[in-house]
Order: structure tokens, then sequence, then C-alpha cells
């Protein structure tokens, strides 16, 4: 198999040759025919997240098929195309699991940063982490519903029901959320980098009722917003952005310094919250959800080895969309 490693925080990948991973008890190999390219990625290789196993093969938004099964798992076959996020392993027994809140778990793995990911041709998943996909549908498409999606699922139900909802950091995530929440009959205000105009323009040829810079302000309240750039400056703009009693969901896993703020922006009953992680639930939803909206990604592919050129132009806000690395 090759791989991108990451050796030490901070370098480059590198392309390496690995004898074929072989699955333990329980799990699955997989040959990787898409891998979306996340904003965690850059959080991994640039080393704003703290403990990764080292060396590292990050990617979690795996798309492929299955070459090999373990012992021990009943629900996956050879030839089966399937999904694998973020979201690895989990412990089965903390407090967090046994409420049903796998996501918080005090023990878990995350795919592509604590186990090897998918900026590779092959890897190996804990078969019940696994999301079995249609045998149909295009992989480069689908890779980005693997994180974007789901955590853009998951932080737009952690929103609310509200009906005007702005999204700051017009990227993967947000293009996703933009067709879910029209399909859902919101109106989108989506908020972009200042000058961004092009970014601007695509919120708007998928439905935004409105777009323009972060430094500005919205034609009128907002009921939620999101927050979907690292940015922590980006939360007193979103509180100032809601109404009274409205909210504010944090979508990274990782974001800058939140600067003081008056308390008066928060008063009158927001909310600021973070979403954190996915749970398998989450994915059986959100796949459904998928379908029904008609969800179509915007993507931009890149071979396997230049996984580095992907990772820069997302670190540098060139990509509209997603990048996609393929094999």
């Amino acid at each position: 198999m090759r791989a991108m490693v990451l050796e030490q925080p901070g370098t480059p990948l590198k392309l390496v040759e690995r004898p074929d991973p072989q699955p333990a008890d329980g799990e699955v190999r997989v040959r990787v025919a898409a891998c979306g390219v996340c904003r965690t990625d850059v959080h991994v290789v640039d080393g704003e997240l703290p403990n990764p196993k080292l060396p590292i093969v990050p990617g979690h938004e795996i798309v492929g098929y299955v070459e090999t099964v373990g012992n021990g798992v009943d629900a996956l076959a050879a030839g089966m195309r399937v999904g694998i996020p973020w979201l690895g392993h989990t412990c089965g027994h903390c407090p967090y699991c046994r409420e049903g809140r796998e996501n918080l778990c005090d023990h878990p793995l995350f795919t592509g940063y604590t186990r090897d990911g998918g900026f590779a041709t092959h890897t190996v998943a804990d078969g019940r982490y696994v999301f079995r996909l249609p045998q149909s549908g295009e992989d480069v498409a689908t890779a980005p519903l693997l994180c974007a999606g789901l955590i853009g699922w998951r932080s737009l139900r952690m929103a609310g029901e509200g009906k005007k909802i702005g999204l700051f950091g017009f990227g993967a995530a947000a293009h996703i959320v933009t067709q879910v929440a029209l399909w859902q009959g919101r109106e989108v205000f989506a908020f972009t980098r200042p000058g961004d105009a092009a970014a601007q323009a695509f919120a708007r040829k998928l439905g935004a009722h409105w777009a323009s810079s972060s430094e500005e302000k919205p034609p009128e309240p907002l009921d939620c917003a999101i927050i979907y750039a690292p940015v922590g400056a980006l939360v007193p703009a979103a509180l100032s952005a809601v109404r009274k009693g409205g909210r504010v969901v944090c979508a990274g896993i990782h974001m800058s310094d939140i600067p003081s703020f008056p308390y008066r922006l928060l008063w009158e009953e927001r909310e600021l919250l973070s979403v954190a992680n996915l749970t398998r639930k989450d994915g059986d939803e959100f796949f459904t959800v998928a379908r029904q909206a008609g969800i179509v990604t915007e993507t931009v592919t890149y071979p396997l080895s230049r996984a580095n050129d992907a990772l820069a132009d997302l670190r540098m806000g060139r990509l509209q969309g997603a990048a996609v690395l393929v094999p």
C-alpha cells in the first residue's frame, strides 16, 4: 500500500510504501476510493491538536470498498461500499457511552488522528464504526459527507429550529448545510472572509438569502448561527448577529482564542455551545437526509501524492467546496 504519512507535526506529509495492513478481530481492511480533506486534517498536520499518534496517516472522510473482514465482523462483507468517519472507536463503558453520548467518550480513537486514516490506498477500521453506503454513487462526491456533512448535520440540529440561520465560514461543511437548511425551509445568511467575493457568489448560487463579509451585520437579526471557521473573533460577531434567545454553535474541533466581549452580547438568554465529534446515530440520520434533500457536493480532486497541496489550498482558503484525494 501507499500512504501519505505525518512523521512530526508542522512538517509535510511523506509518501511511503508499507505492507498491506491486516485487520485484527472486529476490523475490516478497506481499499480507499476517495478521501476528503478536512479542516481537522490541517489542525492535525499543523500541530494544533495535541497528542496525535505518530507517525500517523491523516484522513477521515473515507469512501472505499471492503477487501478483508476480520473475525467477529458479521455486518460487513468483501466488496461492500463503505464510509469511514472521524469517530473510529469508543470504549462502550464510560458514563458518556452508557448515556448514549459516545461522541464524548472518555477513551475514544479518531480516524486520521489516533488511528491511521484514509490518505492512503488502504486502511483498517473497527467494523462497528463503518457506515454501509449504497453500492451506487460517486465516491468523490460522497467523501465530504463523512465529516463536513456529518458534523454539519450535528451542528445544524444543535442550532435549533430557527428559520434564519447564519453560517460563518463558507467551506465544505457550510456548502452542504446550506442545501439541507434550504430543504428544511430555512433562510441562510452566509458570512465569508472579507473580500472573498467568490465564496459569496458561491453561497448565493446555492440559494443563500444573503452573503457578505463576516465584518458586516446581517440585514435582520438571526435566529441562530453556526461558526465553521476556526476563528475565535467570530464568536462575538455571531452573538451580536442573533436575536434575543438566539443560539450560536461552534462547530470546529479547534479555534483560535475567543477575545473578551461585553456581557450584553450574551445577555437576553443567548446561548453559546460547541459541537464535539459525532455519533453513529448522526450518520444514520444524515445519510437519509442527504438522499432526501438531494445534496450535491462541490469538489476539487487531487491525486494522493499531492495531499500537501490540498492541505495548503484548504489552509489558505483557496477552495470552494471540498478537496478530495484519489489514490
